[in-house]
């Protein structure tokens, strides 16, 4: 057979279609910046016409991803979540049962709202259950950011790859895929994967917080934490270790910066002068104690909180810094932490690494997690403002107005008319957002913060990039290729391979882009077998949603990197058996929910 040879239009939309992947990949530059720079490149080759280039910015999927962000803001604002979990407490008795239930919460709550908000929920509670019950964090976090993943396949909100094939399968001709069309499909994943995981935690290094108990502060790894040796000092002639055995070791002298700040690496026998800085590392809560018993002072305290604010009314939060963080890739002084939001830096926690620089010039890593200090009842917003989650018991509030019961009937009046086919997506989830606002669930300041711009960006710069593929008929050329491929397995082979292909690109693209680059491909690819394209398009977002093999691939997946303690190669260890369950589970039940043959 021929091999079909490309015209100028496909070369040239293959050749910004690569380079925009090869960006996704390298990742120095922001995806929402490629994006913009692929629908320029577009405009400027003419693959894009001028009257398609700024139809993605009105375009439903938009519409429909920015209003479930705020309705999942204000699902997070309600407590009941944390008082189910209080309640059915008492009854898990060992490490599997809390697994299972903490799993079960997120993906539950994960096929109603954003994914990674419903991790957000959750996170802090099982930190607290982690604590009260002497369980190993990271037998928690892991499963529950995996539930995350596959609680998203339940619903065509649950996820944003579910919105865009369902947009792909409007513009074959025929209908977009109605709100719980996914179901049987993902209650049937969700499923399996939840038995797996309430076994399969046994996978992941539990041994790394085995000397911490139920008493003591939550453990995400050695801080690191800059302090000055003052005159007055009871340490001023002492030795490191001499300061070190005040904590038996536990906190130790990584660095010490004398002389014009110039950085050394004592030993235990080094003297101890004033005007000295220590870069100390080792657990907050000791670090803490040393501060009092030895009269060193925290650098980053010693500028202290606002005058105004009575010594009571200032905490120190312990924070984990998320994927969409502004502090990502800057250091505190950058982003004037101080001057701006009203927070001090103490200490930073990085799993993997042992940080000797001093605080003012770390650079601040999605994952890592922050000790913060500043006034009480303004952490919250500061918090939000930063995208950083506080590692804290969301039962206490910090000062948070809270909803209970308001957001969910939002939400669930919202799914009950578009699941009975009475309002469209669309239109329906825009109206709940703005009744999220208008009924005080959120401030107006709220709603626009949980509206992650850039992926939305990057959906309605994409959308006509993804369209100039078909219309060209590329997406029909890279089908052909595939289709050959498929044509040499069985029906369910060829439904297989688009899942693999889905799932290998996924970690390195947003599983977003994935989706729109892939989704028109898989249709193509059955239209040429033969086969229906729903099955093909339902493959494409099973394997897109789910990323269990990188911390980078997903946000659920970074977000409990740094407060789990997870190394880059324990994801392999849990996630990759659960990707081969994912992958058999789907393609079995995928034919049996949408036949693979017309009239099937």
């Amino acid at each position: 057979m021929a091999v079909p040879v490309p015209n100028l239009d496909q070369i040239l939309v293959f050749a910004i279609l690569g380079a925009t992947l090869a960006l996704f990949i390298w990742d120095r530059f922001r995806y929402d910046l490629v994006a913009l720079t692929a629908l320029v490149a577009g405009l400027a080759v003419g693959v894009v016409p001028v009257a398609d280039a700024f139809k993605g910015f009105s375009d439903d999927v938009v519409v429909i991803v920015g209003s479930a962000l705020v309705i999942s803001a204000g699902i997070g604002k309600s407590v009941l979540v944390g008082r189910a979990l209080r309640y059915v407490e008492p009854h898990l008795r060992n490490t599997g049962a809390r697994v299972f239930a903490l799993t079960l919460g997120v993906t539950v709550l994960s096929a109603l709202m954003k994914n990674v908000g419903a991790l957000a929920i959750f996170l802090p509670m099982a930190v607290q259950l982690s604590r009260r019950s002497d369980t190993p964090i990271s037998a928690l976090l892991m499963p529950m950011a995996f539930g995350s993943l596959v609680g998203g396949l339940v619903t065509l909100v649950g996820t944003s790859p579910n919105i865009l094939v369902s947009r792909v399968r409007q513009e074959l001709g025929g209908e977009p895929f109605a709100m719980f069309d996914f179901a049987p499909v993902g209650l049937a994943i969700a499923a399996v994967a939840l038995v797996f995981l309430a076994f399969g935690w046994r996978l992941l290094p539990l041994h790394r917080k085995a000397q911490a108990g139920a008493d003591e502060a939550f453990e995400v790894g050695p801080y690191m934490s800059e302090a000055e040796v003052p005159e007055g000092s009871a340490m001023i002639g002492k030795t490191i270790g001499e300061l070190e055995a005040l904590t038996e070791g536990e906190i130790i002298a990584v660095a010490l910066l004398r002389e014009g700040r110039r950085r050394y690496v004592p030993n235990g026998a080094w003297r101890i002068f004033a005007g000295d800085v220590l870069i100390l590392q080792g657990d907050p809560h000791r670090l803490t104690e040393l501060v009092a018993e030895s009269g060193i002072e925290l650098v980053g305290a010693k500028e202290g909180a606002p005058k105004e604010l009575p010594t009571e009314e200032v905490g120190v939060v312990e924070a984990v810094v998320t994927p969409d963080s502004l502090l990502v890739g800057a250091t505190a002084r950058q982003v004037r932490l101080r001057d701006v939001h009203g927070l001090n830096l103490l200490g930073v926690a990085r799993r993997g690494e042992s940080i000797t620089t001093p605080l003012r010039k770390v650079r601040i890593r999605a994952g890592d997690v922050l000790a913060l200090q500043g006034p009480s009842a303004a952490m919250p917003d500061a918090l939000r403002a930063l995208n950083c989650l506080p590692l804290v018991d969301r039962g206490t509030g910090l000062g948070q107005k809270r909803q209970d019961i308001l957001p969910i009937l939002i939400l669930a009046v919202t799914m009950g008319l578009v699941g009975f086919g009475i309002v469209p997506v669309a239109p329906a989830f825009f109206a709940a957002a703005v009744l999220t606002v208008v009924l005080g669930v959120l401030t107006l300041r709220e709603a626009y913060e949980a509206v992650d711009t850039p992926i939305l960006i990057l959906l309605a710069c994409l959308l006509p990039i993804s369209d100039a593929v078909a219309c060209t008929g590329g997406a029909e050329l890279i089908a052909g290729g595939l289709a050959e491929v498929a044509g040499l397995v069985p029906a369910t082979g060829a439904l297989a391979l688009i899942i693999l292909l889905a799932m290998g690109l996924t970690p390195f693209l947003n599983n977003a882009a994935t989706a729109l680059i892939l989704a028109p491909v898989a249709a193509g690819v059955a239209t040429r077998l033969g086969f229906n394209a729903d099955p093909f398009l339902m493959a494409v977002a099973v394997g897109c949603a789910c990323d269990f093999l990188t911390p980078v691939g997903h946000q659920c997946n970074t977000l409990v990197l740094g407060p789990g303690g997870y190394r880059f190669g324990d994801y392999w260890k849990l996630g990759l058996p659960l990707s081969i369950i994912v992958l058999v589970v789907a393609t079995l039940v995928i034919p049996l929910v949408w036949p693979l043959r017309p009239g099937g």
